[in-house]
């Protein structure tokens, strides 16, 4: 319900904004979208972002307005912003309506997750900036590298099993599986998902983690840091007896490089190419 509801709102959101002037003050609710609006040349417009915008860095400088889903409307009306730019899942719900009723004009992505919906995101925030050349050449240029590297895989002679660990709770891992952003990257870079059996964000037991016996453990870097070291990860009973545990074969990447799916995701395949294939093409 929460996802139409939102859906609804960009839909109407949308429409007011062919009609509005341009935008001086944005506030940008979701990490990818961030990036997409640096990448169209509108970055000095931002004036506030979510905790998930890490990308460029300088995003860091502006006013904070929390986590994507967790927006307070209070907190983005203090910034002044004219125009909020937000993620699909962005809420809750009666923020959003709070933020539209102060007269915040508010545009909500378009749902869907993974690379092919990129173009679709950028193609949103160019049309919701005035930047729908900017956008089309985005796009142009990220559909061309996609394919270039989906051209790679398919040429490559095998496919490496793959564990991503999203983080560790009550001592499992919780590990991404089919439907999932990890999944989708995996098997963008030529790789195997060892936990596809099942869907989305879910615990892995010791013994289905052995019995699995991935070559390579994928994490964020911020979060294997709270695991500790490597040795911390690579060492755990459930990980050391498997191939990836005895080659110490462990990547560690920038969590929304990896799992954002933004205008960078091409260089994220590319970089976990490079990490499963070290012998490939």
């Amino acid at each position: 319900m929460m996802g139409r509801s939102l859906l609804t709102i960009g839909l109407l959101s949308v429409a007011s904004i062919a009609q509005a002037d341009s935008f001086e003050r944005i506030a940008v609710a979701g990490g990818d979208l961030t990036e997409i609006v640096y990448a169209l040349g509108a970055g000095d417009q931002v004036v506030a972002a979510d905790s998930t915008s890490t990308y460029p860095p300088n995003v860091k400088d502006k006013a904070q307005i929390g986590y994507v889903r967790a927006l307070s409307a209070e907190g983005v009306l203090s910034i002044s912003p004219d125009l909020l730019i937000a993620a699909d899942d962005a809420g809750p719900a009666n923020v959003i309506e709070n933020l539209k009723a102060a007269g915040v004009t508010v545009a909500i992505a378009p749902l869907g997750k993974g690379a092919d919906r990129v173009p679709a995101k950028i193609r949103f925030v160019g049309e919701t900036l005035g930047r729908e050349k900017q956008a089309e050449a985005l796009i142009s240029d990220y559909a061309v590298k996609m394919d270039a590297l989906a051209q790679r895989v398919a040429a490559l002679p095998d496919r490496p099993k793959v564990l991503f660990i999203l983080s560790v709770r009550d001592g499992a891992p919780v590990v991404g599986g089919a439907g999932t952003s990890a999944n989708d990257i995996i098997s963008l870079a030529g790789g195997k998902n060892v936990a596809s059996s099942f869907e989305g964000w879910k615990p892995m037991n010791a013994e289905a983690i052995i019995a699995a016996n991935p070559d390579v453990i994928l994490m964020s870097g911020a979060h294997a840091e709270q695991l500790g070291d490597d040795d911390a990860v690579l060492s755990r009973p459930d990980i050391k007896l498997t191939r990836a545990g005895q080659k110490r074969a462990f990547v560690k990447m920038d969590g929304m490089l990896l799992l954002g799916f933004g205008p960078r995701t091409a260089e994220a395949v590319e970089t976990l190419m490079g990490h499963l294939h070290r012998d490939g093409s």
